[in-house]
C-alpha cells in the first residue's frame, strides 16, 4: 500500500509551536518542550494516517530547510533528514541537532529482556535495549542497514522450532513470524524492497501498552512527549476559530445560522489581529510617554484616545498621567469625575500607599477620574491656578514607582518645557516613547527638534524604537507635507501612523468615545498595535 495521496506541511515556527497544513486548513500543536512538540507532531500526522488506512508523507519545514517525514497508522515513523533540501530543490546541510528528527518513538514502556533468545533473533534487536531503539528511530541517519535476506538467514530453522517449547514474555510489540513457522503463512518480499527498512521501530500496538501497563513499568519522562494541563489551558483560545461578523461573511453566517461560516475577509482579519496585538499578556507594568515640546501638538488627545483604546482592549487596569509641571489639560478633556483631585494631592498622600497591604486599587480612586465606559483612570495635573506647588523628577518617581503597582499600562502626557526635571524623568522612565505632531510645519519642526535633542541627551536607543502618529489637522491635510513628514519620521523612529481629522474632538471639551467615526477607531487601533508590539 502506497502513501496517503494528500501531503500535510509541518512548520516549525519555534521550538513550542508548529502549524499543520492540511487541505487548506491550518491547525498549530502546542507543547511545553521540544521533544514534547516532536511527538505531538507525530501523533496529530498519525491520526490523519490511521483515518487514510495507510502511511501518510508529510513535508516538514524548519527556517528555509525541508524534508520528509513519513508516519504509519500504528505510530511507527521515520524523519528523513537525510534527505534535507532548500525551498528551490537543493540539497542541504543537515539542520542543526535538536531538528534532524532523532526523536525518541514514543513506545509503552521499556521491553523486558526476552530469556534464552538467539543471537540472531530479529525481535531481541529491535526491542531488546534503548539503543537499538533510539538508533532504529532515525533510519535514514545510520551508517549501514542490514539486508532483510541476511537478517531472516541468521534465525535457522532449527531455533526457531524451539521456540513454542520456551515460555514467551508477554511482548511490548507485535513480533513478525520468521519464514518457514509451521502454520503460519509469511507473505513474500516484494522486490522493490529497499535495503534499509522505511519504519524506524516496530508497531505499537494496544496490546503492548496494556501489558507495559499491567506490568507497572513507567515511562521515561523525556521520551514521553505529552502534553499536560498547561498545554490544554494555554492553546483552548487559540483553537477557537475566528467567526466572521462583518462584511458578504459575517451575513452569510448569520443567514444560515452559523452552518456555514467563512473566516473573516481581510479588514476584519486584519482588526482581529491588531486587537490580539494589543491584547497580548505583558510581563510587567509598561509607561508609554507621549512626547512633543510644542502646545497644540495634539499630546493629550493622542494620550487620552490610546488610553481609551488600551482600555476597553484590555479590560482596564490603564492609567492616562497628565505629568504637567504645573497645570495641563488632561483633566479637563476626561469625563466628569466627583472629586477635583490632582497628582499633587495624591503625592501629599503617597505614603498611604507604600505598603500594598495597607492599600488598594479602590483607594486609588479619591485621586483619580474613572472613565467608565472607556476603563481608563485619570490622573490630572494641578488645576488650582493659585497655587505655588510643581511636580519636580523626585515627585515623578515617587508617582510613578507606587502607581506601577496597581497599573499595567501608564500612559503620560507630558508638558511644552523640556528642561523641566519631571520631562526628563518621565522619559528615562518610559518602556516607550510617542513622538505626536499634527500635519503642520511649525509642530513637525518641534518634534524633529525634540529628537535631536533626546539624542544629545543620550536617548538614542529609546528614540529609534519610537512610534510618531501624525494628525490630519483637517478634513483635507496637505498630502504632499504628510508624505514628507512621513519620510523624514520614518528615518529616525521605528514606525510611523497617520491618524484622521474627527470632527468630535474638534471643540476641545470632554471626548466622547462614542462619537468617535470608525475610520477614527481604527486608526487609533493600529496606533495601539504598533506600540503593542514594542513593549
Amino acid at each position: 500500500m502506497g502513501t496517503a495521496t494528500f501531503e500535510p506541511t509541518v512548520h516549525y515556527t519555534s521550538s513550542t509551536v508548529a502549524q499543520i497544513h492540511v487541505s487548506g486548513e491550518i491547525d498549530e500543536v502546542f507543547a511545553s518542550t521540544e521533544e514534547g512538540l516532536r511527538g505531538r507532531v507525530v501523533e496529530a500526522i498519525r491520526l490523519l494516517a490511521a483515518s487514510a488506512g495507510e502511511p501518510v508523507t508529510a513535508m516538514v519545514v524548519d527556517g528555509e530547510v525541508r524534508w520528509p517525514l513519513i508516519v504509519h497508522p500504528d505510530g511507527s515513523f521515520i524523519e528523513a533528514t537525510a534527505l534535507a533540501e532548500t525551498e528551490d530543490g537543493e540539497p542541504a546541510s543537515a539542520p542543526r541537532p535538536l531538528r534532524t528528527g532523532e526523536v525518541p518513538v514514543v513506545t509503552g514502556g521499556p521491553a523486558p529482556e526476552p530469556a534464552a533468545e538467539p543471537e540472531g533473533d530479529l525481535t531481541a534487536d529491535v526491542a531488546g535495549s534503548d539503543e537499538t531503539r533510539d538508533e532504529a528511530a532515525v533510519v535514514m541517519d545510520a551508517p549501514e542497514a542490514p539486508e532483510p535476506e541476511a537478517v531472516a538467514a541468521e534465525a535457522p530453522a532449527a531455533q526457531l522450532a524451539q521456540v513454542p517449547a520456551v515460555p514467551a514474555p508477554e511482548a511490548p510489540a507485535v513480533e513478525a513470524p520468521a519464514a518457514g513457522t509451521p502454520g503460519v503463512e509469511t507473505p513474500a518480499p516484494e522486490a522493490s524492497t529497499p535495503a534499509a527498512p522505511l519504519r524506524s521501530t516496530t508497531p505499537r500496538t494496544a496490546t503492548a501498552r496494556r501489558d507495559t501497563v499491567r506490568e507497572g513499568v513507567r515511562r521515561d519522562p523525556v521520551q514521553r512527549a505529552t502534553p499536560t494541563v498547561e498545554d490544554l489551558l494555554g492553546s483552548r483560545a487559540d483553537r477557537v476559530k475566528p467567526r466572521a461578523t462583518e462584511g458578504w461573511q459575517g451575513a452569510i453566517r448569520r443567514a444560515t445560522g452559523g452552518a456555514v461560516s467563512p473566516r473573516p475577509g481581510k479588514a476584519e482579519q486584519s482588526r482581529l489581529d491588531r486587537e490580539r496585538l494589543v491584547q497580548r499578556r505583558l510581563d510587567g507594568p509598561r509607561t508609554i510617554v507621549i512626547l512633543n515640546p510644542k502646545g497644540g501638538a495634539h499630546k493629550t488627545t493622542s494620550t487620552l484616545l490610546l488610553a481609551a483604546t488600551f482600555g476597553t482592549q484590555r479590560g482596564g487596569a490603564t492609567l492616562a498621567w497628565d505629568n504637567n509641571e504645573t497645570r495641563g489639560t488632561l483633566g479637563w478633556r476626561a469625563q466628569n469625575a466627583p472629586h477635583h483631585r490632582t497628582a499633587v494631592d495624591l503625592l501629599e498622600h503617597l505614603d498611604s500607599f507604600a505598603e500594598p497591604s495597607q492599600a488598594s486599587l479602590a483607594a486609588l480612586d479619591t485621586y483619580v477620574r474613572t472613565q467608565v465606559d472607556a476603563r481608563f483612570d485619570v490622573l490630572a495635573s494641578d488645576e488650582d491656578a493659585a497655587a505655588s506647588s510643581t511636580i519636580d523628577a523626585a515627585a515623578f518617581d515617587r508617582l510613578h514607582g507606587v502607581l506601577s503597582r496597581y497599573y499595567r499600562l501608564l500612559i503620560v502626557d507630558t508638558g511644552n518645557n523640556m528642561r523641566a526635571s519631571n520631562w526628563v524623568a518621565a522619559v528615562a522612565a518610559a518602556d516607550q516613547l510617542v513622538i505626536v505632531s499634527t500635519v503642520r510645519e511649525d509642530t513637525a519642526a518641534s518634534a524633529a527638534w525634540l529628537l535631536d535633542g533626546l539624542r544629545e541627551k543620550g536617548f538614542d536607543q529609546k528614540i529609534d524604537e519610537a512610534v510618531t502618529i501624525l494628525a490630519a489637522p483637517s478634513a483635507k491635510p496637505d498630502r504632499k507635507l504628510a508624505e514628507r513628514l512621513e519620510r523624514h519620521f520614518a528615518q529616525v523612529t521605528a514606525d510611523v501612523v497617520h491618524v484622521p481629522f474627527d470632527a468630535a474632538l474638534v471643540d476641545g471639551g470632554p471626548i466622547d468615545f462614542d462619537a468617535l467615526s470608525p475610520e477614527t477607531r481604527d486608526a487609533w487601533l493600529t496606533v495601539a498595535a504598533a506600540i503593542a508590539g514594542r513593549l
